[in-house]
């Protein structure tokens, strides 16, 4: 095996090693559909990443996508403007976007989207970091600023993970796209750890079993890379694993100006090349200019088409549909025709457990957190991490031409739902609060212009959720969800409509989870259309029995 140091780390695997960024960038194309059937109507419900990106490759193929959306354009790629500040942004949903992420920066490339390194904890683009835990408050630059118990949690981490995980092994298999030897290390993980939680992975391991609690607390709280991880403590371990191993943690963008610029420029971008559609053609121009209104029900017809119903009561059929809202909306949000999905994947989809997340962000007059405090030296403020209300903050300077911004808290779970019924200016002044017994010396509100911006997407009836975190025993649930698109031994009942988005993926709240459930479907459909790849780029169905996921029995 060749040395790890010699290609990147991408989100290859480690439950399917499938590479979708070369199918996506192959001189053939992703594949064709007949002739007879081009024009073939395709309904995709919702308009993130998932749906747009399947939308777009359906379309150069030679099929018509038809979109429906309830409510904002791009899903959970939503960047919420500051009322009359020209491209400052609040990122409500994703915000950094990790360069591992192959598939999605292939569209990003596309668009010709600018992107920055995210200002994560001890990174230079952070400049500054000040973690407060107990009380206690360290500035640090980079973590040998830190004290020694710091050092000792990231290399108890560090252990943990090569006892429990072959760490170093399986990344080397991934940056070599060695599907046998990823498959020998991490098919033997799965049936180990599928039923067992992220802290007991901690708690366990000989590395942390050395240390004491406070280390373990620590760990919770503060974390490494992305901040801490407390949030996930009761998750399965399989899903920490997939972060870590494929680098969703490390190496981080955002993207200026805004993530949903991806989408919303996707939608209107005309394809170099195309099949059946005029030169030009694009998604916008199939769809009027917008998408459809929500969809309230699908049902299966007698010829074997899908037909879908808009919250207006308009009825269109379709010789397929591609879901890629939240799950429980399947039940909740849509009326879906119970014998559209088998009961076994109708208990996966109502068991998906979905996180809570909570961010509220401001709008200030300039990046004054990097004046200087004239007794220390140091940064008057820093990204802070904290066991505080705020848990982490967060500032992005947009240069001396546009005011900046402070994500003045991001937090998740238990500390998510402490917002959830506060308004807005309520949610503002405990964070202000809060930061103020971190820096009693930085008046934050003075530097405030502008309206602030908050989400709780626990909140959003079309959410009910932030993102999927699957718990112990769950990964059969997302395995019938994500390889639902092989249909082949599915009744003709259940044919012709494909799942994707995050919540689908093996990797949940990171966007490549969503290109490459998108993909997925997008080979669904051509293959349900009578479509094939070519010969020379066989696409994810063509490998899926060959190096897909380990089947677990029931």
């Amino acid at each position: 095996m060749s040395d790890i140091s010699e290609k990147p780390v991408t989100a290859f695997g480690p439950d399917f090693t499938f590479a979708y960024d070369d199918w996506i960038e192959h001189s053939s194309g992703l594949g064709a559909i007949p002739p007879d059937r081009h024009g073939a109507k395709v309904a995709i419900i919702g308009t993130g990443a998932a749906g747009v990106i399947a939308g777009y490759e359906l379309m150069k193929m030679g099929a018509k996508p038809v979109f429906y959306e309830i409510g904002e354009f791009g899903g959970r790629l939503r960047s919420r403007a500051f009322a009359g500040a020209d491209g400052v942004v609040a990122e409500l949903g994703g915000m950094r976007f990790p360069v591992s992420s192959a598939g999605f920066y292939h569209y990003v490339d596309k668009l010709g989207i600018d992107s920055k390194p995210f200002p994560n904890p001890l990174t230079t683009a952070a400049g500054s970091t000040v973690i407060d835990l107990s009380g206690e408050t360290h500035y640090a630059e980079k973590l040998a600023d830190l004290p020694a118990i710091y050092h000792e949690v990231a290399a108890a981490y560090d252990e943990a993970l090569e006892e429990g995980a072959r760490f170093t092994d399986l990344k080397n298999a991934i940056r070599n796209r060695d599907s046998k030897s990823i498959k020998e290390i991490w098919n033997p993980i799965v049936r180990a750890w599928d039923e067992r939680t992220f802290y007991d992975f901690i708690t366990t391991s000989d590395a942390f079993r050395k240390l004491t609690f406070r280390h373990r607390e620590v760990f919770g709280q503060v974390g490494f890379g992305t901040g801490g991880w407390d949030s996930d403590f009761s998750n399965s371990m399989l899903e920490i694993l997939r972060v870590n191993v494929c680098e969703f943690d490390e190496n981080q963008r955002y993207m200026v100006g805004g993530v949903q610029q991806v989408p919303v420029k996707l939608w209107r971008h005309a394809p170099e090349k195309i099949i059946h559609w005029p030169k030009g053609t694009t998604l916008s121009g199939l769809n009027s200019g917008a998408p459809r209104p929500g969809a309230v029900r699908i049902s299966r017809l007698d010829d074997g088409r899908l037909e879908i119903v808009d919250q207006w009561g308009c009825k269109e059929k379709y010789e397929a549909v591609i879901a890629t809202c939240h799950t429980h909306l399947l039940t909740t949000g849509i009326e879906t025709e119970e014998r559209i999905f088998d009961q076994k994947l109708w208990m996966a989809l109502d068991r998906t457990r979905y996180m809570q997340s909570s961010k509220t962000f401001v709008m200030v007059d300039r990046a004054f957190w990097k004046d200087k405090d004239p007794e220390t030296g140091r940064d008057v403020m820093s990204m802070t991490l904290t066991d505080r209300l705020t848990r982490g903050t967060y500032f992005f300077d947009n240069g001396p031409d546009k005011p900046s911004v402070i994500c003045l808290t991001y937090s998740w779970m238990t500390d998510a739902l402490k917002m959830l019924p506060l308004p807005i200016g309520k949610r503002v002044e405990l964070a202000l609060s809060t930061l103020s017994k971190i820096y009693p010396k930085v008046d934050i509100a003075r530097h405030i212009i502008g309206e602030p911006i908050t989400v709780s997407w626990e909140d959003d009836p079309n959410f009910l959720g932030a993102f999927k975190g699957a718990l112990p025993g769950h990964y059969r649930y997302n395995h019938r969800m994500y390889g639902h698109f092989m249909q082949k031994d599915l009744g003709p009942e259940q044919r012709g409509i494909f799942l994707a988005g995050d919540g689908i993926s093996w990797t949940p709240a990171w966007v490549e989870g969503a290109v490459q459930t998108g993909l997925n479907a997008v080979w669904g459909v051509m293959n349900h259309l009578g479509g094939t790849c070519a010969a020379d780029n066989p696409g994810p169905g063509d490998r899926y029995n060959e190096c897909g996921p380990v089947a677990l029995p029931d």
